[in-house]
């Protein structure tokens, strides 16, 4: 690669790691890139998990403080999300890259809809119980059976293609457990890198010499850096802002994606 394109994938890297940190769709920035310089599409997706994974890390940091008390969720959703990226690394190395982007396009268009439509949902929700908006809404075992089959199959997808997973999980989560957005963004942050981890270590044990290597270190310290800066401004975002920047980035990512 020339040192212009090195530079880019960088630069890429801090995009995807604050994006990452706001929405969840950095891949979709990196992972072309690596395509546009050379790197095969099966490279290019396992270089960018072991490269995005050092933003996941700057991203959750940067928003612990919204993880607070959402214990009694992740003790059931960490495993759902590792159990799945482990099952979603396999079929990246077993199937076919069109079986999974062939559904990634409908997927993304029903999450981005659940997003748009959350506060409504919300509303309904809390008026149905009798809460007041804003309460904890009971978790009964439907709820969290429901809650750890979305987390699965999205840990699924995730440990396959990773694009845009963060937007599918926030607006299946935004169904089943109705929360301040902010907090869900900061489960779907941690959710994420665990996903990512998976993934990274997977590839590094069965398909060391399949990543490249340069790129996964140029996206990792980009990412890094990018993962600051999301968290530090993401928070800051109202939940209608936050709710509008998934939204804008969602429709982008699909454009890209049928493009």
């Amino acid at each position: 690669m020339t040192p212009v394109e090195l530079l880019a994938i960088a630069i890429a890297g801090v995009g995807a790691g604050a994006i990452n940190a706001l929405v969840g769709s950095g891949t979709l920035i990196t992972f072309p890139t690596l395509v546009a310089f050379g790197v095969p599409p099966v490279s290019a997706t396992m270089s960018n998990a072991v490269g995005l994974v050092a933003g996941g890390v700057s991203g959750t940091w940067g928003y612990r403080r919204e993880l607070e008390g959402q214990w009694p969720q992740l003790r059931w959703q960490l495993p759902a999300s590792f159990t799945g990226a482990l099952l979603g690394c396999w079929l990246l190395l077993h199937l076919p890259e069109t079986v999974f982007e062939a559904v990634v396009p409908v997927l993304l268009i029903g999450a981005l809809i659940l997003v748009v439509i959350q506060p409504r949902i919300q509303r309904r929700v809390f008026a149905r119980t009798g809460l007041l908006h804003g309460e904890r809404l009971p978790m009964t075992p439907a709820r969290t059976a429901a809650m750890v089959v979305a987390t699965f199959a999205v840990g699924v997808y995730g440990g396959y293609f990773t694009a845009a997973q963060g937007i599918l999980l926030i607006g299946a989560l935004g169904v089943i457990v109705p929360d301040d957005l902010q907090r869900m963004n900061a489960a779907k942050n941690l959710l994420s890198l665990v996903v990512n981890v998976v993934a990274a270590l997977a590839y590094t044990i069965v398909a060391f010499d399949r990543i490249n290597w340069t790129a996964a270190g140029l996206i990792a310290a980009g990412s890094l850096v990018g993962g600051v800066v999301g968290a530090r401004y993401g928070r800051r975002l109202s939940p209608n802002a936050l709710r509008g920047v998934i939204v804008v980035v969602g429709l982008i990512g699909l454009w890209r994606l049928l493009s």
